[in-house]
């Protein structure tokens, strides 16, 4: 038997953050080497964090990212284990998203990128260039102060696999994967029986099951073990990477990582016997009929041994039931988590939402409370980054930490009814008893003087007063009297989330939460410069109807048990006069 044992990792990098990267980088190494693994494999662009956007096209993100793979070099880091590394690198004018495989201190080959993802989310080809030479390993010249320092001058570059004594490992970089001729089937014909693939891959509703049938498929035929690490948490912009790194072997999942998470480094580890992928492809006649016909693929040859002989104390990963989360517990963890990095990192000192007692903003007031769950739970488990930023964001006393979720949300999370002569008793307290049950620092404020002070000025301007429409007024005069309640709770948002702070006598800014839709955001059903207007919204991609099962799971699940009510109630913008014959 040939046994390998390999690592890849769930990491939380931020873009352009190069030592936070560089911590969790080191950290995901040794814990690798502690498990005793001779692969590791990190997400995609890890160096540089994968959300940079235009920072790409500055010559210092690619010189820092080769400053940052130069102390991982001349340090211990790759001793007796290969290392694949994501970063990008200019080569003549161009510049390619890159796998730098690394062992014993120096490069081993760098692997561009070849199909470039390129829709929905995702603009690679504003950034870098697609590889096209599929033929040959080119020369690549090290920039000179890695040369002197590694005692390297050229190494290969382009497509190809590293072939030890004892296998065949390549990489296979995130969206090819998914192309309609991925590299891992040629590769495989080649003899690669390891696949290692960096990822850059965001959550969206429902997902992972495409992902992980794509990992099953590539090797269910053809055979091979397939690595596959991810980023994990926001990295500095709109996106949640969903993490769910994980080790498939002819076609069975035998480890797999955590979808949302608030940790920062996150290891999954197998242990695989290479054998039964050589016994697997040697009973396929198709493949051994295919394989000695294949067009050839350019190697790497490394004098060096991978695999170890089976003893008897060592066991076999075997195959795991896959874990999903069902949409309800994703709308719960996803934007929970992404909400977590934002704030621990944007030097706020906690959210403000608006809270009308309706269904979106108390999905969003649900998503603020698992995110203060999830933060309690993870310090009782012993996470120290989690417990130093909780402790540091809400404020507490030296040898204080949060222990209760409720508590904690009091600290962080604001949430404000601003009522007028139009709302209703029922959502003004709903709004209250989800606030309480969440444990936000609720505020009940009645805007109708602000209202009646903006049209006075108005009639002082124009000589008139607009009315209602069940009061004899015009379509144009009822929408207007609309906008100027659904604008002042904006402009009223927001001035509480810059004073707040001053009032209780904390540093920083409050993050101002929406509660828009994406149904509505796409039929343009909102007001502009309401409370649709925010910091953040953490539910723009969600539809209505997703947001009113996870209500009803919340209502159970997180244990705010007003949600059903929330959820049952008939929804209305309470935005026109309440009269027994009419409703809105």
């Amino acid at each position: 038997m040939r046994l390998l044992k390999v690592a890849t990792c769930n990491l939380n990098q931020w873009a352009m953050d190069f030592d936070c990267n560089m911590k969790n980088i080191k950290e995901s190494i040794s814990r690798a080497k502690e498990s005793g693994a001779v692969i590791r494999l990190g997400p995609e662009l890890e160096i540089t964090g994968y959300g940079c956007e235009d920072h790409f096209l500055e010559l210092d993100t690619v010189n820092h990212a080769w400053d940052c793979l130069k102390e991982l070099l001349l340090g211990d880091w790759t001793d007796g284990i290969l290392c694949s590394f994501g970063m990008p690198i200019i080569k003549g004018s161009e510049r390619y998203n890159c796998q730098v495989l690394c062992l014993n201190r120096k490069i081993v080959m760098i692997r561009p990128k070849m199909w470039l993802a390129n829709d929905g989310n995702y603009r690679e080809l504003r950034w870098f260039t697609a590889w096209k030479q599929k033929d040959f390993l080119d020369d690549f010249l090290l920039p000179s102060d890695i040369s002197e320092s590694l005692s390297q001058t050229t190494v290969p570059f382009g497509y190809g696999y590293i072939q030890f004594l004892d296998t065949a490992v390549a990489a296979e970089v995130c969206e090819e994967l998914f192309s309609p001729m991925p590299p891992h089937a040629e590769l495989a014909l080649n003899g690669v029986e390891v696949f290692m693939n960096a990822s850059g891959s965001h959550h969206q509703l429902r997902k992972l099951d495409i992902r992980l049938r794509a990992f099953i498929g590539a090797t269910h035929t053809r055979g091979g073990v397939y690595m596959y690490s991810n980023h994990q948490g926001c990295d500095g912009g709109r996106l949640y990477y969903d993490g769910c790194s994980c080790v498939v072997v002819n076609g069975d999942v035998v480890a797999q990582g955590s979808q949302f998470s608030l940790k920062d480094v996150e290891m999954v580890v197998a242990q695989v016997d290479l054998d039964a992928v050589a016994s697997l492809r040697g009973s396929i006649s198709s493949f051994q009929e295919q394989a000695s016909c294949k067009p050839k693929v350019p190697a790497v040859s490394v004098p060096y041994k991978l695999c170890e002989s089976f003893k008897l104390q060592m066991l076999l990963s075997s195959p795991l039931k896959i874990q999903y989360h069902s949409p309800e517990e994703e709308i719960a963890f996803g934007p929970g988590c992404w909400l977590w990095d934002y704030l621990r990192r944007s030097g706020a000192s906690g959210f403000l939402l608006p809270l009308s007692g309706g269904a979106d903003s108390s999905s969003v007031a649900a998503i603020v409370g698992c995110m203060c769950q999830l933060v309690v739970k993870e310090v009782a488990n012993g996470d120290e980054q989690v417990k130093a930023d909780a402790i540091r964001i809400g404020h507490y006393a030296d040898g204080q930490f949060p222990t209760d979720s409720k508590e904690f949300a009091k600290r962080i999370f604001y949430t404000v009814y601003m009522g007028t002569e139009n709302s209703s008793d029922a959502t003004r307290n709903r709004a209250k008893i989800l606030a309480e049950e969440v444990g936000s620092w609720h505020l009940d404020v009645s805007i109708d003087g602000v209202i009646s002070a903006l049209l006075s000025l108005f009639q002082t301007l124009t000589g008139k007063r607009p009315r209602y429409k069940v009061d004899g007024g015009s379509n144009i005069e009822n929408l207007g009297l609309q906008n100027i309640q659904a604008r002042i709770r904006m402009v009223l948002a927001f001035m509480l989330a810059s004073l707040l702070p001053w009032v209780h006598s904390k540093p920083g800014f409050y993050l101002v939460l929406g509660s828009s839709n994406v149904d509505e955001g796409l039929r343009g059903y909102l007001t502009k410069y309401d409370c649709s207007s925010a910091d953040i919204n953490p539910i723009g991609s969600i539809s209505k109807q997703d947001l009113r099962s996870f209500l009803k799971w919340a209502a159970v699940h997180l244990g705010y048990s007003s949600l059903a009510e929330v959820e049952a109630a008939p929804p209305t913008a309470e935005l026109e006069p309440i009269r027994s014959n009419y409703s809105q």
